[in-house]
């Protein structure tokens, strides 16, 4: 038992003293024009003690009428805390630790800073406003008008300082674990910030006395609903509904396998290019991302432009897919090539690969070098895809052996829900894509927004778990895409040096998901000739800047470089999107048009088609 002069508990209990009169002056300052004054006496004359039982009645009533329900199957697994917990149970482990002398420095830095504030406590905002750390989760005043806040977030900030800085200073690390642990220690500390807890977060206990609780309940029936879903709910979901606001160019399915649709959009000019254009979108998201609404619609623009587009749009996966591999999806690749080369008589084929199907298309293009069957596409363009996963950012975080184990034992039936894939990639922004939501959805009991681009975000798509395993496996940890004939498909080795299609490679300048310092090592491995550009913004605002917007900018290099830090030193920035240039690429391959008739417009006479765009294949869940 630590004795009276023992320094850490001398400071401790200080630092506890300290934080006790704070609270208690906080609380006086508050009740007499918060609690008592906001909260008149209800209808019927009950107390403002019987309106707050009343409240937490409901709450707990909310709760049994939630546990008394059946939850869907599929959402109930996602509940069940045992891999979640397995996986955090893992993380935890790799969160630093510090000895005896560092935790001493720690505490007494920490009373060093709460003296320094309680003995400004009466000063004004404008006073407060050099406080030694800033971060935007406590830019809100509130956080910095009574020194029980400013304690709060400024020991909080200095702890997650402190903190990750102790992952800096850990002797004899691997370099790939240290990045895992740097991960892992701020996924914690974004979990554990004053902003995520009610009692803690100013702006909460003033909701909370302005509302008369009305917020809790809200924020309750909010979580409640959103672990039915098994899901963290973004926006309004009842805002948004395919081929009325979103998803919207006019086409046709023109071809359906038990592994996707190919959907022909309806031209709006009177010639278009020769060469058609087939996009391939992530298999992890919906094609839509490129049809969000009118303004905004890389597909409607490039109609617009005069191509011929065609679009895969993929199935959600389910039991029957439990043996769908990496085979297929290159197979179905070739298939929705070759059948818009018949449909329309043509040699070959415009192609676009986005994210993973950027990665498949790389292996499509290298076994059709060996089939000898390459001039079947004219031209190749990657948005932010991978081949090279040495560099491939956080989610190599989530790809050692233990985590691989904890996300399989969530997969079911032969595939992995799509709220597990959504969840990872929030936690990759978790203060942007989870705590603030958790604020505002369940403590401040907000309504949602109407956000498309949130709403596409959300709606997910299952995974053939046999595949997702074996990409994470073979390509983001053994790397083996870039080991020539290291990894096979449909019997030929995948050497992506025998790609010689010309290509067009875009990257976004802060792409989380596919950095782009890995996007660039696709010129160290294709023999053809290859224009890079780098695009403002990330993942996804990189690639839909459509050119109204205005937004953004990218730059070029058109001359020879051998690295990305060559190709930014001498790189010409671009204001707006990277379309237009783009689309002139695209001509300078193919000049020639046609007239837009026959099978040029999908249902048209004697064209028989299966159902109008998107198809029921995006709908399905």
């Amino acid at each position: 038992m630590a004795t009276n002069d023992d320094p850490t508990s001398a400071m401790l209990r200080q630092m506890m003293e300290l934080l006790a009169r704070s609270v208690q002056d906080f609380w006086q300052s508050v009740m007499p024009a918060g609690l008592n004054a906001a909260a008149p006496a209800s209808p019927g004359g009950h107390s403002d003690a019987a309106h707050w039982a009343g409240l937490a009645q409901r709450m707990q009533q909310a709760w049994l009428d939630f546990h008394s329900a059946a939850m869907p199957e599929a959402a109930a697994k996602l509940a069940d805390p045992a891999p979640w917990l397995a996986l955090m149970e893992q993380w935890s482990g790799q969160l630093p630790m510090a000895g005896s002398q560092g935790f001493q420095q720690l505490w007494a830095d920490n009373l060093a800073l709460w003296t320094s504030v309680m003995s400004g406590a009466g000063a004004t905002q404008a006073e407060t406003a050099g406080l030694p750390r800033r971060d935007r989760r406590f830019r809100d005043e509130r956080w910095s008008g009574h020194p029980v806040f400013i304690l709060i977030h400024q020991t909080y900030l200095m702890m997650a300082e402190r903190i990750a800085a102790m992952v800096d200073d850990l002797p004899a690390v691997a370099p790939d674990k240290r990045e895992q642990m740097r991960f892992a220690t701020r996924a914690m500390l974004e979990a554990l910030s004053p902003a995520n807890f009610a009692l803690t977060n100013p702006l909460v206990l003033e909701k909370t006395l302005e509302t008369r609780g009305e917020n809790l309940v809200r924020g309750m029936e909010h979580m409640l609903a959103d672990m039915k879903r098994g899901q963290l709910t973004h926006t309004d979901p009842d805002a948004f509904k395919l081929g009325e606001n979103l998803a919207t160019t006019p086409g046709k399915v023109v071809h359906e396998t038990p592994l996707y649709q190919l959907i022909q959009y309806t031209p709006t000019t009177k010639q278009v290019g020769a060469i058609p254009l087939v996009i391939f979108p992530p298999w992890i998201n919906r094609f839509y991302i490129l049809d969000l609404n009118p303004k905004k619609s890389f597909i409607r623009w490039a109609v617009e432009q005069g191509l011929t587009t065609f679009v895969v749009s993929w199935k959600s996966a389910d039991a029957s897919m439990a043996d769908v591999v990496w085979d297929d999806y290159i197979a179905a690749q070739i298939e929705a090539i070759d059948h818009v080369r018949a449909r329309l008589n043509v040699p070959s084929v415009h192609t676009i690969g986005y994210c993973v199907a950027g990665t498949t298309l790389a292996a499509t293009l290298a076994v059709l070098a060996k089939m000898g069957e390459a001039d079947k596409v004219t031209s190749a363009t990657f948005f932010t895809a991978q081949v090279d996963f040495a560099d491939a950012g956080e989610l190599l975080h989530f790809i050692d052996q233990q985590q691989l184990a904890s996300v399989s034992a969530l997969a079911s039936e032969g595939y992995l829900d799509g709220r597990v894939m959504a969840a990872t990639f929030n936690m990759l922004r978790g203060t942007d894509l989870i705590w603030n939501y958790v604020v505002n959805n369940y403590l401040l009991g907000e309504e949602y927004p109407a956000f498309d681009l949130l709403h596409w975000n959300g709606d997910v798509t299952n995974l053939p778990a046999r595949w997702h395993k074996d990409y994470l496996e073979q390509l983001y940890r053994d790397n083996r895409l870039v080991e020539a004939n290291s990894l096979e498909a449909l019997g030929f080795g995948i050497d992506l040096g025998q790609v010689a299609t010309p290509s067009y490679v875009q990257a976004g300048k802060e792409d989380h998901i596919a950095p782009a310092d890995s996007v660039w090592k696709i010129t160290r491995h294709f023999t053809g000739p290859i224009r890079f550009v780098l695009a403002g913004s990330g993942h996804i605002a990189g690639v839909v800047n459509p050119p109204d917007s205005g937004k953004y900018q990218y730059w070029t290099n058109d001359e020879p470089v051998r690295t990305l830090e060559e190709f930014r030193a001498g790189a010409t920035e671009h204001p707006g999107s990277w379309w237009p240039d783009w689309i002139e690429w695209i001509r300078a391959h193919d000049a020639k048009t046609v007239a837009a008739k026959g099978k040029r417009v999908p249902g048209g006479a004697g064209d028989t088609v299966i159902e109008d765009a998107p198809g029921r294949y995006v709908m399905t869940r």
